[in-house]
């Protein structure tokens, strides 16, 4: 990340923040993956990211104030990362992003569904989703909905649809 903005652009801003190859990819780990731990990001990349270029992503997105970064109660060399208010305020751009993709990229079909539901779901599931990850990283009161294991179990139909 440049120290200085290119300009105050929020668009710009926005790239200069999440543009690069993995921010992005990082983000989608830990808001739809669950994951939370740096080696649970490391070994579940589907994209392979590299221990380093994890390690900088994790530490740029810190710095950023997207993710926070705790002590694990139950293991003294890990840390656990949580999503940040304006790191879960990216689930409609997210939601856009996958739709896009799934439109206009060659994306499969195991992977497209959950985008497909959250096009097909609107800022409804968006706002659900949101709730739900605020309780997961913020503490909030669990929601009534778990857009979560929906997303999950439209993924695993897909996959034994195979």
């Amino acid at each position: 990340m440049a120290a200085e903005p290119r300009s105050g652009c929020p668009i710009n801003l926005t790239i200069e923040l999440l543009g690069d190859q993995w921010s992005i990819v990082v983000l989608r780990d830990i808001m739809f993956g669950g994951e939370r731990h740096y080696r649970e990001l490391l070994n579940h990349s589907i994209e392979g990211i590299a221990s380093n270029m994890l390690a900088d992503r994790l530490k740029r997105l810190v710095e950023a104030g997207l993710l926070s970064k705790a002590d694990d109660p139950s293991h003294k060399q890990k840390v656990i990362y949580s999503l940040t208010e304006p790191a879960i305020q990216l689930v409609p751009l997210m939601a856009q992003l996958g739709a896009w993709g799934r439109r206009h990229r060659p994306a499969s079909r195991e992977l497209s569904i959950r985008a497909q539901l959250l096009e097909e779901g609107g800022p409804k599931m968006w706002d659900a989703f949101m709730n739900e990850l605020r309780h997961l990283h913020l503490g909030a009161a669990r929601p009534k909905r778990s857009v979560i294991a929906e997303l999950q179990a439209a993924y695993l139909a897909e996959v034994a649809r195979g």
